[in-house]
């Protein structure tokens, strides 16, 4: 006959959460502070995207909590000149973690952001850990040690460290895996969707990944357990599994209204860089199993020493069954060959290569292997022989690696740190399994003794891999200053001059992070995130905006044509820092400066052409007036010969390391005397510098740096100086190591006067009154308006408008922007005058909420019929509670040594 299903308690299911908890929040801080880094040390941790995207979104969340944001939860007047809020929530700040940050200052949010990044981890062990005593019962101890194995794996670390709404993914398997467990019991319906539908919306991207990890753990165990009684095996399996999806799908269901957004967000999104996978060796897979190893590429697939031991002794573990062995040794290999298959690839990141590590489902895996090695200790601590397999194993995986030490993969502590895990993890499990054949009573001291060397150990090897990690990614990647005094400069100087939405203030075009106007304040043109609208991507660069990771990080573009069009009435200017260009010198308090500029609706005549090639034409169609004077350039080379435009219609400007003469060239042109000089050259890196003449501006003129360098990087429109009063220009370039390109029409001559009475024409014409709300915008225009309602923000899908109160339909798109026709009405104010209201709903809004509402009423549905089936009292014999133990013939492992 079967075992009898022994229940675990839950005091023994709190002591290993907490355990497993506790040991992975000390070593993971324990490696911070190895490092030196914050907020243990001085080294930044805000590295690549954590800093420049997913801090200060936060920030703009402890904003928005507060009711100190310009904005709501579904339009973000800070960031583009106005975008979609609701998808980048549901991206980066949907989980129920997230809100913790508004407990600390304002001035903490970097410290906020890691609390909450060591709070997940903590979770997801404790998650494991009461996952892996629902699985089978078990010494709690060790429970607690794989709940920490887990949560640490190499791919928190590696990736998810600095990604942390990727943590919620994390936390989400072993939930998961609790719902498999629940629908194969037959319990726990409506808690199953709950659960569902939390890891969904705090972090869908990896959400997706763990419900196919949780799916096929599910399958492996209903494979290796027996069918709930009074069902043949088939019949139980299949109702299992449909319970499973039913919970599952209603779980995603009720997430629509946010899962949908992003979706459609993500649809509208300016492409990003499309790459294909290529298959790694598999001693690159082996050798990532080693603790203290660094690829970005490579997929970290780590467990510390005592739980990859464990996992390999499964195979050779005698006290487990065949099957159990077979089914979890399989599982584990082919969800590990499905990372290198292209197929598979694309299934496990929704079929999409992504644009970075194309190996983020990696902790699926790692959870697999944490389950195997409970599989193995839960059945009985493992004798001499099958630890010693276990640790051949593991030495073919070493040598197999150091085979492969040209990959540069290994750290230099990687071979010793994995002989003591070795030596150690053996030789404390041996001793466990001497004491406790020697009889409980004589054992408790020494078995603490080796609990204690066990946990110490793996401490040690976490905090060791963790730091050399840290270091590693910080040498390997762009970094960010945590918040200090820069940006309390930053956000006191714009605190000051800010006026919305009288006028924007735009944080400058020296930015500290490529979300500066969530991180400081203002309402800027910057933004940066994966759902950067492609309407206002191609909208700014054809302004002659520039912009980083290919289209998605867009930059302010400081231009009084452009600071005009979008109502831009103070900007910051800190100097940039010469040592890192792009960036404010540090130790400068920055200033503002204003201009008049017109409201932020204006209206307009119809638009008889779209854009075209140039910036500075394009500048002068929205803004209704010709301001610039287009100069033709003559460009010589570093010997003194005339270049001609390549086939492609640009000069090639390449330039080479260490050789100046060929990475020097010199431009002649002509301006009208005293306008102001711009040069536009989106694909050129390099310096740039406007030589004064006599009669003129004086000396000559500041450098210019440009940091251009297409598809990655496109360099904005910039002003070089004013052109001396003769208007004969020479500017002279000096190229990077590299190969670009500048375009002929690439000098635009900007004449103020003739800017000052488009603005004075503009303003005349303009809203007399304009109220923002969290949603939109309301503007009351003059008397005898005629043509378009304009609004300063980009048409970016989701607007609607109603003129002088009428029906509301979708909002027209003006050369980029937001528009609505005002026809030939009279007005509907008592003097004439016109009103437009404006309002933003994300697309898939509506969609997702119809979608919510109807797996809500499934959800009440699916409680209803388990409540039905209460009250008929014939739940006893029936698969809601009778449930039979996993392996056949076996007796449940003790919950202690």
């Amino acid at each position: 006959m079967a075992a009898e299903h022994v229940p675990v308690a839950g005091a023994d299911r709190l002591r290993a959460a907490l355990l497993a908890a506790g040991i992975a929040v000390v070593a993971f801080c324990a490696g911070d502070a190895m490092a030196g880094q914050y907020p243990f040390g001085r080294r930044t941790r805000d590295v690549n995207d954590l800093g420049n995207q997913f801090v200060p979104f936060h920030a703009h969340l402890w904003d928005l909590l507060h009711g100190r944001a310009d904005g709501g939860w579904l339009l973000n007047w800070q960031s583009g000149y106005g975008s979609s809020f609701l998808p980048d929530y549901g991206t980066y700040l949907s989980s129920p973690f997230a809100p913790l940050v508004a407990l600390f200052p304002r001035d903490r949010i970097d410290l906020a952001v890691y609390v909450v990044t060591v709070l997940k981890l903590g979770a997801a062990a404790a998650a494991m850990a009461c996952l892996l005593l629902a699985l089978r019962p078990g010494p709690r101890w060790a429970a607690g040690m794989l709940g920490a194995s887990y949560a640490l794996c190499g791919w928190t670390m590696m990736l998810a460290s600095y990604n942390p709404m990727w943590l919620d993914g994390l936390i989400a398997f072993p939930l998961l895996c609790m719902v498999g467990e629940w629908a194969r019991h037959g319990r726990r319906p409506v808690a199953g969707v709950a659960v569902a539908a939390v890891c969904w919306t705090a972090n869908f991207y990896t959400a997706y990944m763990a419900t196919l990890g949780a799916a096929l753990v599910l399958a492996a165990r209903l494979i290796t357990e027996p069918a709930p009684v009074g069902r043949t095996p088939a019949r139980g399996r299949a109702w299992a599994l449909g319970r499973a999806a039913l919970t599952t799908a209603l779980g995603i269901g009720l997430t629509a209204p946010l899962l949908l957004t992003v979706v459609k967000g993500t649809e509208q999104a300016y492409p990003g860089l499309q790459r294909t996978f290529r298959p790694l060796p598999w001693s690159d897979f082996l050798v990532r199993l080693l603790p203290g190893t660094y690829g970005f590429s490579s997929p970290s697939t780590y467990v510390d020493t005592a739980a990859l031991l464990l996992a390999f002794v499964l195979p050779f573990h005698p006290a487990v069954a065949r099957r159990t062995r077979a089914v979890w040794t399989v599982l584990a290999v082919v969800v590990a060959a499905s990372f290198d298959w292209r197929p598979t690839h694309l299934l496990w990141h929704a079929f999409t290569t992504p644009n970075g590590s194309p190996y983020r489902q990696t902790f699926v895996l790692s959870g697999i292997l944490v389950i195997a090695a409970w599989l193995t200790v839960s059945h009985g601590l493992p004798a001499r022989r099958p630890l010693a397999y276990g640790a051949g194993v593991m030495a073919l995986v070493a040598a197999i690696a150091a085979l492969d030490a040209d990959s540069g993969l290994a750290g230099v502590g990687s071979y010793p740190m994995l002989a003591v895990g070795v030596a150690v993890t053996a030789g404390m499990l041996l001793w466990l399994r001497r004491l406790k054949e020697g009889g409980a009573s004589a054992a408790a001291v020494p078995a603490a003794v080796a609990i204690g060397v066990l946990v110490a150990a793996q401490v040690g090897q976490l905090a060791a891999s963790n730091a050399w990690i840290d270091r590693k990614r910080l040498a390997a990647m762009d970094d960010y200053p945590v918040w200090g005094t820069r940006q309390n400069a930053q956000r006191g100087v714009l605190e000051d001059a800010d006026d919305w939405p009288r006028y924007r203030t735009d944080p400058g075009r020296a930015q500290t992070v490529g979300n500066d106007p969530l991180a400081v304040g203002g309402q800027g043109a910057q933004y940066y995130s994966s759902l950067t609208a492609d309407v206002w991507t191609r909208t700014l660069e054809s302004l002659g905006g520039g912009w980083t990771s290919r289209g998605r990080s867009l930059q302010s573009l400081d231009n009084p044509v452009t600071d005009t069009l979008f109502s831009v009435g103070a900007r910051l200017r800190s100097p940039e820092n010469p040592a890192k260009p792009g960036t404010p010198a540090p130790g400068v308090t920055p200033t503002v400066t204003r201009r008049p500029v017109p409201p932020l609706v204006t209206v307009h005549p119809e638009a008889t052409a779209g854009y075209g090639h140039s910036p500075y034409r394009n500048q002068e169609l929205l803004l209704g007036s010709d301001v610039y004077d287009v100069a033709r350039m003559t460009l010589r080379d570093g010997d003194g010969r005339v270049l001609r435009p390549g086939r492609g219609g640009a000069y090639e400007t390449p330039g080479r390391a260490g050789d100046a003469r060929h990475s020097t060239y010199r431009v002649q042109s002509s301006c009208p005397g005293n306008s102001q000089v711009y040069f536009w050259a989106p694909d050129f890196r390099g310096d740039v510098r406007l030589d004064g003449r006599g009669g003129g501006s004086g000396g000559p003129a500041s450098v210019v740096r440009y940091l251009g360098g297409l598809p990655s990087h496109r360099a904005p429109v910039q002003l070089l100086g004013d052109a001396p009063a003769d208007g004969r220009l020479a500017l002279r370039l000096t190229a990077a190591d590299g190969r670009f390109t500048v375009d002929p029409g690439g000098i635009g001559c900007l004449s103020l006067p003739r800017l000052a009475a488009a603005e004075r024409r503009l303003a005349a014409s303009g809203a007399t009154r304009v109220d923002v709300t969290a949603d939109g915008v309301r503007a009351r225009l003059p008397r005898g308006a005629r043509g378009y309602a304009v609004v300063a923000a980009p048409a970016i899908a989701g607007w609607s408008c109603a003129v002088d109160g009428g029906p509301s339909r979708p909002a027209h798109a003006y050369l980029g922007l937001v528009s609505a026709p005002l026809g030939a009405g009279a007005g509907v104010g008592t003097d004439g005058t016109h009103t437009v209201d404006c309002a933003f709903t994300p697309p898939g809004l509506h969609q997702g909420e119809a979608v919510g509402a109807a797996s809500l009423a499934g959800t009440l549905g699916v409680a209803a019929y388990a409540w039905w089936r209460r009250r008929r009292g014939d739940g006893a014999r029936t698969d809601v509670d009778a449930v039979t133990s996993a392996d056949p013939g076996t007796r449940p492992a003790e919950a202690v040594v």
